[in-house]
């Protein structure tokens, strides 16, 4: 069996950080063909001595200049590229044959996309970019021969229980959601939520902006319009269940009564392990799940008026993706004011129905339109944080 070149886009987060230790189990297998971060220096330096993959991108221009020159200092071959166009460089580069796409938010669309239309695996653990892109993305995946393969824990859940010759028999699509930290608090005291508290999610180790998203079940409303673009399903067939041991990660419902789960430790190695070696599976690291000290699930319905943003997730997709363009942009800058302490957690929802409601109707066929849409929604709703933060 031949190596297969993985380039990871956003391998300084968690994600990527996963990745690497995934390809590490399989030598033979798997080799590194490009890395890229932002502006982490010193991770993208150690694993790019770890790992020496042909290139290294970092967004940031002075970041890479100082990555270049501490990788000569130390006798290392690696190429450093700088800027977000190098991005779909190493995306679309021969070199490649499967690319993880780990980049957080609206800034993974362009290199994700690059990546479908020259035809390579794309492990997908970037759901804005089927936000932002959808009925695009998809064709550009089915024109270039691409392979689609979802990272997100309750997508590649959900893709290891579909049938694999179509959709026949399956009814619906249950994304289970662990509820974040405020499932059982009081609505009157979500306004008082730190960025702290909103980030230590009780499950899952992830970034700022995912952890936030969790918080206010905006990521799992992100998540309803990835599931709808990925399976090709309507929003009415995907249920959103809350289950907060975060064991089963997903479930099918079918026309014969059946349920098919999937079930794991909360260990993002599982997915990516998957998706790297799909059809086959490989060994990931993650322990087996101990039944005996799971003991108990419990599943409840989420509560959309105490976490409106699931509501207006599939308010958005009804409306089209003009609509879902600006719910993505308007909450990437309301979790980074809130971050920033410049609203409250309670104003995230607001300001992005209000940026919502402002966007343009139907559906954006070109990128050129998707990324206005983009600009404009992300004006707005700085337009916003600045009168709040005047009144």
């Amino acid at each position: 069996m031949s190596s297969k070149g993985v380039a990871i886009l956003g391998s300084s987060g968690s994600i990527g950080v996963s990745t690497l230790d995934v390809l590490a189990r399989h030598p033979e297998r798997f080799h590194v063909t490009a890395l890229t971060a932002n502006h982490n220096v010193e991770r993208l330096y150690e694993q790019c001595m770890r790992f020496q993959p042909r290139q290294a991108v970092m967004v940031d221009e002075a970041a890479a200049a100082l990555l270049e020159q501490r990788l000569r200092a130390a006798g290392s071959g690696v190429k450093v590229l700088a800027g977000a166009e190098s991005l779909e460089t190493v995306a679309s580069s021969p070199e490649t044959d499967y690319v993880m796409a780990a980049i957080v938010g609206a800034a993974g669309l362009l290199p994700t996309l690059a990546a479908a239309r020259a035809g390579k695996r794309v492990m997908l653990a970037n759901k804005e970019a089927l936000v932002m892109s959808g009925q695009l993305f998809i064709d550009a995946v089915c024109e270039h021969g691409a392979e689609l393969l979802p990272i997100d824990s309750e997508h590649n859940a959900v893709f290891q229980c579909l049938p694999a010759d179509g959709r026949d028999g399956v009814e619906k699509v249950l994304l289970t959601a662990s509820g974040g930290p405020f499932r059982t608090w009081p609505a009157s005291d979500l306004a008082t939520v730190t960025p702290e508290q909103a980030v230590a999610h009780p499950n899952w180790s992830m970034g700022q902006k995912i952890s936030v998203d969790s918080a206010t079940l905006m990521n799992k409303g992100l998540e309803v319009i990835e599931a709808c673009w990925l399976f090709g399903l309507s929003a009415e067939r995907v249920e959103v269940v809350v289950h907060p041991q975060s064991t089963i990660h997903s479930m099918v419902s079918y026309n014969d009564g059946s349920v098919l789960a999937q079930l794991g430790n909360p260990d993002m190695r599982t997915p990516i392990a998957y998706a790297l070696g799909w059809p086959e599976r490989l060994v990931s690291g993650v322990a087996p799940l101990d039944m005996f000290t799971t003991a108990r699930l419990d599943f409840e319905r989420p509560d959309m008026e105490r976490f409106p943003c699931l509501q207006l997730a599939y308010e958005a997709h009804g409306c089209g993706g003009y609509a879902t363009i600006a719910l993505n942009a308007a909450n990437e800058e309301a979790v980074k004011a809130f971050l920033g302490r410049e609203i409250g957690f309670t104003d995230i929802p607001l300001l992005v129905a209000e940026v919502m409601r402002q966007a343009a109707t139907g559906t954006p066929m070109n990128l050129e339109d998707i990324l206005v849409q983009d600009e404009e929604s992300r004006a707005r709703s700085l337009s916003w944080i600045k009168n709040k933060k005047m009144h």
